[in-house]
């Protein structure tokens, strides 16, 4: 059985600018240097007080490879996150979706009517009253990320800028981070200077997947993007069954609410 406990003499600290702390611990029960890096970092945190996990020092004591038994000195190093380089990058998501009021559910599941009745017949438009289809929020797939690029100062022109703000509020024309032509819109860019040699830029994101093939109500082969706007019109009509007039969907239109921009341009990969 592996043990791990904190020496007393632990937790010497530097301060400053550079600051950072050893702890200092005694591992003991093997004598594989792999096994006991593994349990040193799963049993140690990635930050103490505001500084990052840098270093891990595995000096042995004694090793019996016969009884594949040893004593270990750990030490732990913790310091100061050093700033990201110049073409690193940096990456986040969500997939909690997005709010959408829609008039039209996918299929109507049950329809219940007192005995003797028949409950009329909606194709699927949803909070119907006399006047008009009041319809629902729902949540729908929406993806949102960002990337975190570090960019050198000679790339971050005016017309970098201009290209930033012009493509916001587009949507993709292209395949882009494998989201197809219509799927992907950039939200825009926030950066600031680092010193004087690079900035640090945020791109952000949101995607919604394309649609083929919708029906609506009698309305079959309806093609959506993911950015467009879909929306029915709705018209009296007799439901001879339930023998009342009901609203049913006339048309179905597609309406194309952003334009479409090369987001290769932002230059941070397709």
């Amino acid at each position: 059985m592996i043990t791990f406990a904190e020496k007393p003499e632990s937790r010497k600290w530097t301060t400053g600018d550079n600051a950072s702390v050893e702890l200092v611990y005694i591992l003991a029960g093997t004598d594989n240097d792999t096994v006991a890096k593994a349990h040193v970092e799963g049993n140690t945190a990635d930050t103490y007080q505001g500084l990052t996990r840098q270093s891990i020092s595995l000096d042995p004591e004694w090793a019996d490879t016969a009884t594949f038994n040893g004593r270990w000195t750990v030490t732990v190093r913790y310091g100061v996150r050093q700033p990201a380089e110049v073409g690193e990058s940096a990456f986040s998501f969500d997939t909690g979706g997005g709010t959408q009021h829609i008039t039209q559910s996918i299929s109507t599941i049950h329809k219940y009517a007192p005995a003797g009745k028949v409950a009329p017949d909606f194709k699927g438009a949803v909070g119907v009253s006399h006047e008009n289809v009041d319809g629902v929020d729902i949540t729908v797939p929406v993806y949102n990320f960002s990337e975190t690029h570090y960019l050198a100062d000679s790339a971050v022109t005016a017309a970098y800028k201009v290209t930033l703000f012009t493509l916001t509020g587009k949507t993709n024309s292209a395949l882009f981070k494998g989201l197809a032509a219509g799927e992907c819109l950039f939200l825009g860019a926030s950066g600031s200077k680092r010193g004087a040699e690079d900035w640090e830029i945020t791109y952000k994101f949101a995607a919604s997947p394309n649609k083929t093939g919708l029906t609506i109500g009698d309305i079959t082969n309806i093609d959506k993007k993911g950015w467009e706007y879909l929306w029915v019109r709705y018209v009296d009509a007799e439901d001879a069954n339930a023998k009342t007039i009901v609203k049913k969907p006339q048309a179905v239109y597609v309406e194309k609410v952003y334009d479409e921009g090369n987001l290769a341009l932002l230059g941070i990969g397709t």
